[in-house]
């Protein structure tokens, strides 16, 4: 069952570990990562536990300190991420439900961000909005040679 842990990493760990996470890529300004990651709530979970499920109201962004986690529909695995991945950003920018569910494949943690944390972050930092989109960009292309060469049939 999903944990909740205000600080198992130190603001330290937290911080080291920001620095190279993808979104933060160009980031520069130490203050506004710093606040960041005292302001993360921290989540863990064992393998086979459900993160989220295709349909939830998304809420918060993943970022995967810990561990490994596949995304997918039903049966059809459509990523595995790890350590410094970031996932559930989609519905944080538009709203709608999750299009597709997150299961821990191993004991994984994960430091969430929330909306209004998110638009608050691209609103100081607008790079961070840059890195999604790109981040975004690789994942549907995935997506794409997965149904090209018929993978994906979902």
């Amino acid at each position: 069952m999903m944990t909740i842990d205000s600080s198992p990493l130190s603001l330290t760990d937290r911080l080291m570990f920001l620095r190279d996470v993808p979104i933060f890529r160009g980031i520069n300004n130490y203050d506004f990562l710093r606040d960041l990651a005292v302001e993360m709530v921290e989540l863990h979970f064992q393998p086979g536990e459900t993160i989220f499920e295709r349909g939830d109201i998304g809420q918060l962004l993943y970022i995967l300190s810990q561990g490994q986690v596949k995304i997918h529909i039903g049966e059809v695995e459509l990523a595995r991420l790890e350590a410094g991945a970031y996932f559930g950003e989609m519905s944080l920018f538009d709203s709608d439900p999750r299009s597709a569910s997150v299961t821990a494949m191993t004991p994984s943690s994960c430091l969430c961000l929330s909306q209004p944390q998110m638009q608050e972050a691209i609103i100081n930092n607008p790079a961070i909005a840059l890195n999604v989109i790109q981040n975004l960009c690789q994942r549907i292309r995935r997506l794409n040679q997965l149904v090209s060469v018929g993978a994906y049939a979902g």
